[in-house]
C-alpha cells in the first residue's frame, strides 16, 4: 500500500508541476508577449481555469498524500528545504492580489492596472524560484545532507528557466494575436505541441528525480489509515484526470488558440 501512496504522490505532483509550471510561465514572461492592456488581459485569460484552477486541485491531492499516508515527510524535510514555504506563499499571495485586483478592476485606471500587472509578473516569478530552489535543494543535496550552495543556486535558476520555457511552450500553442506571435518568435518557431510536449517531459521528471532523493518509504503511515485513504485518494486521481482532459479538450478543441491554425 505504500508503493501504491508513493506512486500517487508522484502521479499528483507531476501533474501540478505541468499545469502550474505553464501557468506560472505565463506569468513570467507577461511583459514579453504582451504589450497594451487588452494584450496583457488576453494574455493571462489564456491560461484560465485548465491551468490555475486545474494545478490547485493536483496540489490538494498531493497534501492529501501526504497528510494521509507519508505523515512523516514533513518532518524529515523540516527545518531545512521547507523554509521555502515562505516565499512560495508571499509570491502565490502577490499573484493570486495581482489577478484579482485585474479581475476586478480591468476597467480602471491605467495605474492600477499596471500595479495589478506587476504584481502578477512579481508573484510569478518568486513562485518559480520558490519551486526551483526547493527541487534544486532535493536535486543537489538531497533532504538531509549539507547544502552545497553554488550547484543548488545553478540548478535553481535552470529551473526557473524550464519554468519560463513551458510557458513559452504553452503560449505558442493557446495564444493568439500578437501575442501568439511573439511567443512563437522566442519558442523558435517551433510546433506549439511539440515544444510543450517537450517541456512537459522536462518538468514533470523534475519532481520525480527529487523524490528518489527523499525517505519515502520511512515516512510512510501505518495502521488502517493508508488502506482507507489511497482507495479515496485513487478516485480522486481518476477523476481529476477525467476533469482535466475534458477541460482540455474544451480549451483546443474549439480553435481558438493560435498554434492550432
Amino acid at each position: 500500500m505504500e508503493s501504491l501512496a508513493i506512486a500517487l504522490l508522484g502521479f499528483f505532483t507531476v501533474g501540478y508541476f505541468v499545469l502550474a509550471g505553464a501557468d506560472l510561465g505565463i506569468g513570467m514572461l507577461l511583459p514579453a508577449l504582451a504589450r497594451g492592456p487588452w494584450e496583457r488581459r488576453l494574455t493571462l485569460a489564456a491560461t484560465g481555469p485548465p491551468l490555475a484552477r486545474g494545478g490547485e486541485m493536483w496540489l490538494l491531492a498531493a497534501v492529501g498524500v501526504l497528510l494521509c499516508c507519508l505523515p512523516g515527510l514533513p518532518d524529515t524535510l523540516l527545518p531545512g528545504p521547507y523554509a521555502v514555504l515562505v516565499p512560495l506563499f508571499l509570491g502565490t499571495a502577490a499573484r493570486g492580489a495581482g489577478l484579482w485586483r485585474r479581475e476586478r478592476r480591468g476597467s480602471g485606471q491605467l495605474g492600477a492596472r499596471l500595479r495589478a500587472d506587476g504584481l502578477a509578473v512579481c508573484g510569478s516569478w518568486l513562485v518559480a524560484l520558490s519551486w526551483g530552489w526547493l527541487l534544486a535543494v532535493l536535486l543537489t543535496s538531497g533532504a538531509t545532507q549539507p547544502l552545497a550552495l553554488g550547484p543548488a543556486a545553478c540548478t535553481a535558476l535552470a529551473v526557473t528557466a524550464l519554468f519560463a520555457l513551458h510557458g513559452l511552450a504553452f503560449g505558442a500553442l493557446r495564444l493568439t494575436g500578437k501575442p501568439f506571435e511573439r511567443a512563437r518568435l522566442l519558442a523558435g518557431r517551433r510546433s506549439g505541441r511539440q515544444s510543450f510536449a517537450l517541456t512537459s517531459v522536462a518538468i514533470a521528471a523534475l519532481p520525480l528525480a527529487a523524490g528518489t532523493q527523499l525517505p519515502l518509504r520511512d515516512a510512510a503511515a501505518g495502521g488502517p489509515v493508508p488502506w482507507l485513504a489511497v482507495p479515496v485518494l485513487l478516485a480522486v486521481a481518476l477523476a481529476l484526470v477525467a476533469v482535466q482532459l475534458r477541460a482540455w479538450r474544451h480549451t483546443f478543441g474549439d480553435g481558438a488558440g493560435g498554434g492550432s491554425r
